[in-house]
């Protein structure tokens, strides 16, 4: 892929991610637990992953939850320190899922840890910053929703990434 393609791809993946992260914001899922989500900004990173590299994978994470926190007015504040956190943990390890363990965890396994991931990292960085150790008991209501969204976002990553044109470059 030329640099030119990647570059437009790295954009337009990133614009997607930022959309789809306020999109998702607006519209809370009906649960009682609050802040869960679907987790849909996630479904562009796991392609981000497949078609350009980690590396990319980390820059979409990093300026979606820059963009999708300054358009939803809460950059730098809790809320975005929680986000990049979740964000950047959970890119790592579905990179490292991915690439060192393809054999054993397909695309949504991958999803699903990395939504698993996200929750620890979040509930954890939530404890700390409110100086109570008491959020951790949020944390396995918050794992019970990882599953289906975890293998929602993955298998919806995976048809398309399925679906994307290989004439253009898409695939690798």
């Amino acid at each position: 892929m030329s640099k030119t393609k990647r570059l437009v791809l790295l954009a337009l993946l990133v614009a997607m991610a930022a959309a789809l992260h306020v999109l998702e914001s607006q519209f809370p899922i009906p649960v009682p637990v609050p802040g869960v989500k679907l987790g849909l900004a996630n479904i562009i990173s796991l392609l981000a992953i497949l078609m350009l590299g980690w590396q990319a994978a980390v820059y979409v994470a990093v300026a979606r939850v820059l963009l999708g926190s300054l358009f939803g007015g809460s950059l730098l504040g809790p809320a975005f320190v929680m986000s990049m956190g979740g964000a950047l943990a959970s890119i790592f390890i579905m990179a490292y899922i991915s690439k060192n363990y393809q054999q054993v965890f397909s695309l949504a396994g991958v999803s699903l840890v990395g939504a698993a991931v996200h929750n620890i990292t979040q509930v954890i960085l939530a404890a700390f910053l409110v100086h109570s150790a008491g959020l951790l008991w949020y944390l396995p209501y918050l794992l019970l929703f990882a599953v289906p969204t975890g293998l929602f976002t993955g298998l919806t990553a995976n048809y398309c990434f399925a679906k994307a044109p290989a004439k253009y470059g898409l695939k690798n």
